[in-house]
């Protein structure tokens, strides 16, 4: 049995916030799941294509908008999953974080850590 609390993770800086990864490749259960903070204000373009993404909103709110220009609200109790390796841009309100509860399949090594510029979308 794993039983691990954030308050023992040091968070991953990933660019526009942090995220505490609470399962990761070594724990071997196939899947990595993070408590993820998206600071208020920012935009990321981010794609994984070694990986599904499915985020879980726990608090705060923001948007996420596909690459034709679709944008859906992100509120608690919102979930999006990116089936199909989606470039995406998510985007964190002006005037509060984004919480989110992150599940990555396959995991993460729990290291990895985004390279956000305007020029193009990071991935892992």
């Amino acid at each position: 049995m794993i039983v691990r609390s954030t308050s023992e993770i040091a968070p991953v800086e990933w660019g526009n916030g942090t995220s505490h990864r609470l399962l990761t490749e070594a724990d071997g259960m196939g899947f990595t799941v993070c408590e993820t903070l998206v600071r208020k204000g920012t935009t990321s373009a981010l794609q994984y294509r070694r990986h599904l993404e499915a985020c879980y909103c726990t608090g705060g709110s923001g948007e996420i908008a596909t690459l034709s220009g679709e944008r859906y609200k992100i509120t608690e109790g919102t979930l999006y999953a990116l089936d199909e390796n989606d470039a995406h841009y998510l985007i964190a309100s002006d005037y509060e974080d984004l919480r989110l509860v992150s599940v990555f399949s396959p995991a993460l090594r729990g290291d990895e850590k985004h390279t956000l510029s305007a020029d193009g979308f990071s991935q892992y």
